[in-house]
């Protein structure tokens, strides 16, 4: 049965955003001051922790020795350098105990010890092996903020030169607190770099400078309004100061992604002799559909990392949901209105006019205009021509570069991560180098419950005699609770320090215990994100199957777009792996290897990319979609859908990526890895996956690509969401499916209908 199209009304929600276009402006003004009001100082609120599992027996033990041992869990350490002398020389031993007993006596620091005031058994580990150096251990007390203020007030008046000794302040609470400041001060840097490159690659893609200023106006109003959520937030619960990285970069790029959508369709419709209003109507029923949806499956992708107990993944769910549904809301609601407003005027201050002038008569596009979308038509033509060798070889190089993702080994976050030259990376980095027994890289077991020494002294000797352990130290008993520190073989969390814990943690003993230590957490950390992340990845993937049905009414392309989606990010972990595990280009990069990823860091990336990669993968589909509702031509619908967003993609992927390069002009590994990881990613997806891999698959898959059974079709037809309308009468639909018994072209538009609307695109 042949449907019949209706001249379309304006729905509800374009009434509703045209209605009163400049008090809408005007409320989102008010409500940018106030977002600005109440997103001041949320830097000073994050925390930098959020790496363990607050569930976990090695947490658990750390809270329990911070509060029964201060002593045993030491956030504070200063390095006094002894110069050429001895720490053993009189004059250093003296002004060392004076710092001592100074740093004892400061408020908010307690369990403060040192080499020359240690128990005989304990000061060797504290003294450098060649001599020189020798540390003073504390622990600030409080949460993250009060520790930091407390770090802030003492370190400048031990920092320096006192007497005979040289002060140097690190530990965690210094590192974390460097690591703070520092992130701060490069997203700052970051921003200035982003904010004028995004500007110029808008002005190109738009030629108009004004068209190029309304993105750049919505990503900074969904980066000020995400600024006050998280502010908002850190009253309920932590949020991590990594988060305001992932906040800058998607206000930016994903504001940008959907202004680029909607003024582009708006300059199409207005090209085509639209008034304003019934442009406005067009693109919000069209373009307007298609970012909702595309900020739904981003929004759905982050989501995901609510199931994972470290705050530090929480965070980004947090951050990247509300700047992801704030940029739509302002792309769908202020741009809207502004658009109205402006009109035609959307198009003044074309800087390409020098171009027209130099190119042909006046009132031309400009070299090349007349072939806009056509070197994208070739590129699906010639793929689709040749889809198997495309299909097989883009996947097969995707593949071989994923391969170093195969090495990965997984450890938790330290001062590494810092720049060489920061003052508590060069402290810990004096630690691993010159002072013996690996000194932080420890386990701390805590006994709680009765003993007797006897019971204490067997367990200690059951200890002592497994075979990665060198040296147990302890026990020190206060009341029911005593803790043991165990020496193990090799670095801090290797995997002979991994496979400790196991041991100890089933080692009988007659009172209850657990481990804690570094080791002892990446233990704790990869066992919840491996219990998590199955049901992390199935909820994406089946929200994003439902959704991408919802859009496109096939059961194929869903499957299509998760697993091509997936495959878009090896290239991504393998370079995470062979750049910042194995050490290349370190040098160029300025950073400091530690040898593994931390364990958060993968599941991050795979939700931010997979997030960024459907928001691209809705882009193309949508418009294939449109195409193929309307011709009813399967391979016509791909060529005229590529050549229709190739570009928009492409210019939009370009720009996510300067934004997530800027990000990675961080000085801190981490954020570093996050920016550079993710633009990689963008980039393949647009340039690889959507221009080669898409095109060729859909070829090979055919018609058969928009099959569903009956049911579905008919849930589709009732539930489904739709870009745009027909161009003309709705082709017919058969039992066979959508589009069975349509000829290219017939019921179609016309050759001349074609070509008006290449003329619009290129206008566009």
């Amino acid at each position: 049965m042949t449907e019949v199209n209706r001249p379309p009304r304006a729905g509800a929600w374009t009434r509703f955003v045209t209605a009163r276009p400049r008090l809408s402006l005007l409320a989102a003004l008010v409500l940018t001051v106030l977002a600005v009001l109440a997103g001041s100082g949320v830097a000073d609120k994050l925390g930098s922790g959020g790496w363990e599992d607050p569930d976990a027996q090695s947490t658990y033990a750390t809270k329990a020795l911070e509060r029964e041992f201060p002593a045993s869990q030491p956030n504070l350490l200063l390095l006094v350098g002894a110069g050429d002398a001895s720490v053993d020389d009189p004059a250093v031993a003296a002004e060392a105990k004076r710092l001592t007993d100074r740093l004892a006596a400061e408020k908010g620091v307690v369990g403060v010890g040192s080499y020359w005031t240690a128990d005989p058994s304990a000061a060797p580990a504290l003294r450098a092996t060649d001599g020189h150096e020798a540390l003073i251990a504390a622990r600030i007390t409080g949460d993250e903020k009060t520790m930091g203020e407390t770090l802030d007030r003492i370190a400048p008046s031990y920092r320096g030169t006192h007497g005979p000794v040289e002060v140097e302040v690190g530990g965690i609470v210094a590192v974390r607190h460097e690591m703070q400041t520092i992130i701060q001060e490069d997203l700052t840097r970051a921003e200035l770099i982003a904010l004028p490159v995004t500007l110029v690659l808008l002005v190109m893609v738009f030629g108009s400078a004004i068209a190029a200023l309304l993105p750049l106006g919505i990503g900074i109003v969904a980066i000020l309004g995400t600024n006050a959520v998280l502010s908002g937030l850190t009253a309920f619960t932590d949020v991590s100061v990594f988060a305001m990285n992932l906040t800058t970069a998607l206000g930016l790029g994903l504001a940008i992604d959907y202004a680029l959508f909607i003024v582009r369709r708006f300059r199409e419709e207005l090209a085509t002799g639209a008034d304003p209003h019934t442009a406005i109507g067009t693109t919000l029923r069209t373009a307007g559909r298609t970012v909702l949806f595309s900020a739904l499956t981003v929004a759905v992708s982050l989501a995901a990392m609510l199931v994972f107990p470290q705050y530090f993944l929480r965070s980004f769910a947090y951050a990247g949901m509300a700047v992801v549904l704030l940029a739509a809301a302002a792309a769908l609601i202020l741009l809207p209105a502004a658009l109205l407003l402006l009109g035609d005027r959307v198009n003044a201050l074309d800087l390409r006019r020098v171009f027209r002038r130099k190119g042909g008569a006046a009132g031309s596009e400009g070299p090349g205009a007349a072939e806009d979308g056509k070197g994208w038509a070739r590129t699906a033509d010639l793929v689709m021509r040749r889809a198997p060798f495309f299909a097989l070889g883009t996947t097969a190089v995707l593949v071989l570069l994923g391969l170093p993702f195969l090495g990965v080994k997984f450890g938790t976050a330290d001062d590494r991560q810092l720049p060489s030259s920061a003052e508590s990376h060069v402290v810990q980095q004096h630690i691993r180098d010159g002072f013996p027994g690996n000194p932080g890289g420890g386990l701390e077991i805590l006994a709680e419950g009765k003993a007797t020494p006897a019971q204490y002294a067997a367990y200690k000797e059951r200890v002592a005699a497994l075979p990665e352990v060198v040296r147990v130290d302890g026990p020190l008993v206060s009341g029911d609770a005593a803790y043991f520190t165990v020496l193990p073989r090799g670095e801090a969390v290797d995997d002979v320090a991994q496979r400790l814990v196991g041991d100890l943690r089933a080692t009988q003993a007659p009172f209850d215990t657990k481990v804690t230590g570094a080791a002892a957490v990446l233990v704790d950390s990869k066992h919840a994100i491996g219990a998590q992340l199955p049901w992390a990845v199935a909820f994406i993937a089946i929200v994003t199957l439902f959704l991408v049905f919802l859009l496109t009414g096939s059961v194929l392309i869903p499957l299509q777009a998760v697993l091509l989606n997936a495959l878009s990010l090896t290239a991504m972990f393998g370079a995470v792996v062979w750049i910042f595990q194995d050490g290349h280009l370190s040098g160029p990069l300025a950073f400091t290897s530690p040898g593994s990823i931390e364990t958060t860091l993968p599941v991050l990336m795979f939700c931010v990319a997979f997030g960024l990669s459907m928001d691209y993968g809705v882009f193309l589909l949508s418009r294939i979609k449109e195409e193929y509702d309307r011709t009813g031509d399967h391979e016509r619908a791909v060529r005229l859908g590529l050549r229709r967003t190739g570009g928009l993609i492409t210019a939009a992927a370009v720009i996510l990526a300067v934004v997530m390069v800027a990000i990675g002009t961080s000085r801190v590994t981490n954020t570093k890895m996050l920016g550079l990881g993710i633009a990689l990613a963008v980039l393949m997806d647009a340039m690889v996956v959507r221009s080669l891999l898409v095109p060729a698959i859909m070829r090979l898959t055919g018609r058969a690509t928009w099959w569903a059974p009956a049911p579905l079709r008919r849930f589709h037809e009732r539930f489904g969401l739709s870009e745009g309308e027909s161009a003309g009468p709705a082709r017919p639909t058969t039992s066979e499916g959508p589009g069975k018994s349509a000829t290219p072209g017939e019921p179609g538009e016309s050759g001349a209908a074609e070509e008006a609307r290449d003329k619009e695109a290129a206008r566009g």
